[in-house]
């Protein structure tokens, strides 16, 4: 390694959230605008991720713990938004939680 060692990232852990919408914005893109913005502020928030196409949105953000994982979850504004979710702006979703033990990327 050239005498320098790599530093490790510390393991952390990652929300899946992928989804098919319904037709029509609804109000969707504010809100989602709005709850990055929240979630940004939120003890614990590392990043997000986010595509989609016609078929599938795929939205991955990642978080120290578990436990802030959970305080997200029980967000007041962010529960508005999820019942919004499953009454107007998502036939189906699924959410997955990961730990995150090893991670590396290639920048051009």
């Amino acid at each position: 390694m050239s005498g320098k060692e790599k530093k490790q990232h510390p393991s952390y852990y990652a929300v899946i959230f992928t989804s098919q919408r319904t037709e029509g914005d609804n109000g969707y893109g504010k809100m989602a605008e709005v709850m990055e913005e929240l979630a940004s502020k939120q003890q614990g928030f590392l990043g997000i991720e986010s595509a989609r196409d016609s078929e599938l949105g795929i939205t991955v953000s990642y978080w120290e713990t578990l436990e802030d994982i959970k305080c997200w979850k029980e967000n007041s504004a962010h529960k508005v938004a999820q019942e919004k979710g499953k009454k107007e702006w998502y036939k189906k979703f699924n959410v997955r939680v990961c730990k995150v033990e090893k991670h590396y990327s290639f920048e051009m």
